[in-house]
């Protein structure tokens, strides 16, 4: 999956976690090591090591993306950002990003369809529960302005809540689009019906 030289055998991310005692949200850089499956913490602010590199199985490679919350030792650690070049090369080749939202007539099976989105290999990155405006609808759906479908398509999104997505895969935009099925419902169900606009 990842590209690596001889020399390189790490991957680096920056990483917080929220001391409730103090207040404070603690910065780490969290390393993981490809040839043993180890990791090791670094306190950036007080420079010194924080958790010596130790194998800890609640830990996958899959599991370290921005955004992405991970628990070490009771604490729920949040991927802020890639420490070195090094590993945002890696990771930015092989991931992409796409946006996806769930309208109003599909919102309430919103549980089975992140499973869905779980199951084909995406990661959420951020998620928002939303109800467009009027105007809000508007922007978004600004290239259909003067199209004979664009009141219906106004009303309908402004019907009641909506839900977007940032999700990460690699080949991100494709297979988020195969996931969804065709346009037409009908035609979804006969040629994909395992998809999303089959089932949804």
């Amino acid at each position: 999956k990842f590209q690596m030289s001889a020399s390189e055998n790490r991957f680096v991310f920056i990483v917080e976690w929220y001391d409730e005692q103090a207040c404070l949200v603690r910065s780490y850089n969290l390393t993981y090591y490809l040839d043993d499956h180890t990791i090791d913490m670094f306190d950036i602010k007080n420079k010194r090591i924080f958790l010596k590199r130790t194998a800890y199985k609640g830990i996958n490679l899959e599991d370290l993306h921005i955004g992405s919350i991970v628990t070490i030792y009771s604490r729920q650690l949040k991927v802020v950002k890639y420490a070195d070049a090094y590993t945002q090369n890696a990771f930015d080749a092989s991931s992409e990003k796409t946006f996806a939202m769930i309208k109003p007539d599909a919102y309430l099976n919103i549980g089975k369809i992140i499973s869905l989105i779980f199951q084909a290999g995406f990661k959420i990155n951020k998620m928002k529960m939303s109800r467009f405006t009027e105007d809000t609808a508007g922007i978004f759906y600004g290239e259909h302005k003067g199209k004979h479908f664009y009141p219906n398509l106004v009303d309908f999104v402004t019907s009641d809540v909506c839900v977007g997505l940032e999700l990460v895969r690699e080949n991100a935009i494709l297979a988020w689009r195969e996931l969804l099925g065709p346009t037409n419902t009908q035609r979804a169900k006969e040629e994909a019906p395992e998809s999303i606009r089959a089932q949804f």
